[in-house]
């Protein structure tokens, strides 16, 4: 098992929110980082103060090339890849019968693709090193349906189908795989709702204590999963404030 300071570890949407807390506590740690996210200045920003050992690069994970691009920057950097968090994600919301297939399409593209994207870009790599860990932020979400969601739900389902899937065909080549699946936490993820009233009624419910987990809340199981042994393969946690319901 590495120690703090050989492990290399790449973030996926790190510019904010869970990202962003996961890629301070990994620094903090002594981890060896690149940090990768759509805002190029936020980014770098981010990565300038978090210390000689944390790397940015500007990459949606919608751009498969873009994507792949982090992991070499990672390898020109680091020689090799420990972990991939793969965290980007939009939580639009709205009936069925609202017919938005543009946001629709975008779910798909950035919460499956996206997580496939990583996938990708660094599972050739991990199975010639016969190592390494691959998480993904799912959802309380992708266990539970409810009304206005349908489309969110469908997408973090997939992604549990599509980690435990690696984790099948993969555990013989070291490879392992996590979902970390919150509740409600306070991020920017609200901004992503696409509906005025749904957010600001959501927002509203956050800002009661025990209604929300934090950011770092969140950083912290994947922290869990990262510190465990390449014996141990930790699939899941899921996570909520102590007051939601579903």
């Amino acid at each position: 098992m590495r120690k703090w300071n050989e492990k290399v570890i790449v973030i996926m949407g790190a510019s904010s929110g869970i990202g962003e807390a996961t890629a301070k506590l990994l620094a903090a740690k002594g981890a060896k980082l690149v940090i990768a996210a759509r805002r190029k200045e936020r980014i770098e920003a981010l990565a300038k103060s978090l210390g000689d050992n944390v790397y940015s690069c500007q990459a949606d994970v919608r751009k498969r090339e873009q994507v792949r691009n982090v992991i070499r920057f990672a390898i020109e950097k680091f020689g090799r890849v420990d972990v991939l968090f793969n965290n980007a994600g939009i939580m639009p919301q709205g009936n069925l019968s609202q017919l938005e297939f543009d946001k629709w399409y975008e779910m798909l593209d950035i919460n499956i693709m996206g997580v496939l994207n990583g996938i990708g870009a660094v599972l050739p790599l991990m199975q010639k090193q016969k190592s390494g860990l691959i998480i993904t932020t799912d959802s309380v979400a992708g266990h539970v349906v409810y009304p206005g969601s349908a489309v969110y739900n469908g997408t973090k389902y997939a992604v549990r189908a599509i980690m435990e899937g690696l984790r099948q065909e993969e555990r013989d080549n070291g490879i392992r795989s996590t979902i970390v699946s919150p509740g409600m936490v306070s991020t920017e993820l609200f901004h992503t709702v696409g509906d005025p009233a749904i957010e600001t009624s959501l927002r509203t419910i956050s800002e009661k204590p025990g209604n929300s987990l934090s950011p770092e809340d969140v950083a912290r199981a994947v922290l869990y999963a990262i510190e465990q042994p390449d014996s141990v393969t930790i699939s899941e946690i899921l996570l909520r404030p102590s007051k939601q319901v579903i």
